[in-house]
């Protein structure tokens, strides 16, 4: 199985409502070798608006969002999505992918009504060279060179990362730089500490994930929140019925004895508080597993020693009713998602039916004419929604005009909304947020705010001529 390199390059931070503007990706063998590589920009969606600090960072420029001659957002999203089905099954990794890149993946497959799951799905899997380097770091501190922040903490920002490590990155923020980045930093881990690289490609396989966390009695499971590392002794009790891919393993720190003899209500209780002795990991998301031998010697002194591990181990495989209740009991400590009144925010809401698949499939193969009945025909608001909207970014001259002056309409709310009143960026805050930069800005940050700032007020102006 070959890797899939990749990084994307946005309008902004928000990973339900921003767009990609840039995608860059690198086909590599399993010695790391390039294979092949893959580059496309687009131009600005109508009901998008850039954030000014994003666009400050990356350079994009108005030049580049308003590019005729650029693919637009549905065009790139059909490249890209050929590309990487003819590159898979591969292992797809980014950096700091599974906490961004992947969900603006995500979101532009379904919005342009392609299937939303493409690197964990048809033999694809997933993991995170974030999370890689952080694990070095915690296992193997003497293998790479950490760099600090100007908090003095460690930075785990790839533009900081890959120069400390003696990678020339001077086009930072770049889509592809920043694959080029990636891959030399995995290369490191694979020469420096190859056994840890092993791991890491293994358990970026969710078979190899649920066979190891079964069969092992006891193992360490390492997560990080805010850059920290955190490790538990745990064993496994069991999957989450709702999401076969998210797996339950029991902190072995407590005893399960404990547990064991509470009442219902009580166990609910007890593990909606702190410390958590159940912790969940994603199985289709490159956990950080080792085995207990492997752990350092640090972490194994400081909980029960191995004999009590076990027992506490055994108590929970050999008593299968004991580790439903605790599934069940922790399952129940979770809140109710609220449904969002917003169609991005309700792409977990349900997969599409086989029907809708089909007609997603006739969509993108006929003429866009055709497409307008396609939409009509889908049983699921959120595509058929979605499918509206896409017509009227792509194609609006097919639309009926009482069709076109509504969406005319709606997309003038959206991007003129108040600010406080809608999750994603309107145009009178990025106008606010351009200025407030531009006051203190020189150079080429001052010219590129300026021509957006430009940009902003056009857009605001042509918005308010239509409500008009």
């Amino acid at each position: 199985m070959s890797f899939v390199f990749y990084d994307t390059e946005t309008t902004g931070t928000n990973t339900a409502f921003d767009q990609i503007l840039q995608f860059g990706a690198i086909r590599a063998d399993h010695d790391l070798n390039e294979l092949e590589r893959f580059e496309i920009r687009c131009r600005l969606l109508p009901y998008v608006v850039p954030a000014p600090g994003a666009m400050r960072v990356t350079g994009v420029t108005v030049e580049q969002l308003t590019d005729p001659d650029l693919p637009s957002h549905y065009e790139m999203v059909r490249s890209i999505r050929a590309k990487m089905n003819e590159w898979s099954p591969a292992i797809f990794i980014g950096h700091n992918s599974l906490g961004f890149d992947e969900h603006l993946l995500r979101q532009a497959l379904y919005k342009t009504l392609h299937p939303p799951y493409l690197t964990n799905t048809n033999g694809n899997c997933r993991t995170d060279s974030l999370r890689m380097i952080q694990a070095v770091a915690r296992f193997e501190p003497n293998a790479l060179t950490i760099p600090l922040n100007d908090r003095n903490r460690y930075s785990f920002k790839l533009d900081q990362l890959a120069p400390a490590n003696g990678f020339d990155h001077a086009d930072a923020h770049d889509a592809m730089a920043d694959v080029e980045a990636t891959i030399n930093m995995c290369r490191l881990i694979a020469d420096r500490v190859p056994g840890h690289w092993s791991g890491f490609v293994r358990f970026a396989q969710k078979a190899a994930v649920a066979d190891f966390a079964t069969e092992e009695d006891v193992f360490i499971l390492t997560d990080f929140y805010y850059a920290k590392p955190h490790s538990w002794t745990v064993a496994h009790i069991g999957v989450n019925p709702d999401n076969g891919s998210e797996m339950f393993v029991f902190d072995l720190a407590h005893d399960p004895e404990k547990l064991a003899v509470l009442s219902e209500s009580d166990l609910i209780e007890r593990l909606g508080e702190r410390p958590k002795p159940i912790r969940s990991m994603r199985s289709n998301a490159g956990p950080i597993l080792l085995p207990y031998d492997d752990a350092p010697e640090d972490l194994r002194s400081a909980g029960p020693d191995l004999d009590e591990l076990h027992r506490r181990s055994a108590r929970l495989k050999n008593d299968s009713e004991l580790c439903e209740r605790l599934v069940i009991a922790l399952l129940q400590t979770r809140e109710e998602r609220k449904p969002s009144a917003h169609v991005e925010e309700q792409i977990y809401d349900g997969f599409a039916s086989n029907t809708d698949k089909a007609l997603m499939e006739r969509f993108h193969e006929t003429d866009w004419l055709d497409r307008v009945a396609l939409v009509g025909q889908l049983a699921d608001d959120r595509l058929r929604s979605l499918g509206q909207r896409l017509i009227y970014s792509e194609a609006p001259n097919v639309m009926e005009e009482t069709a076109r002056l509504a969406y005319d309409a709606a997309i003038t709310r959206r991007l003129m909304a108040e600010p406080e009143t809608v999750p994603w960026l309107t145009l009178p805050k990025a106008i606010e947020e351009a200025g407030d930069m531009l006051a203190v800005s020189t150079g080429a940050d001052a010219a590129l705010l300026a021509d957006l700032l430009d940009l902003l007020h056009q857009r605001a102006d042509e918005a308010s001529a239509l409500a008009d």
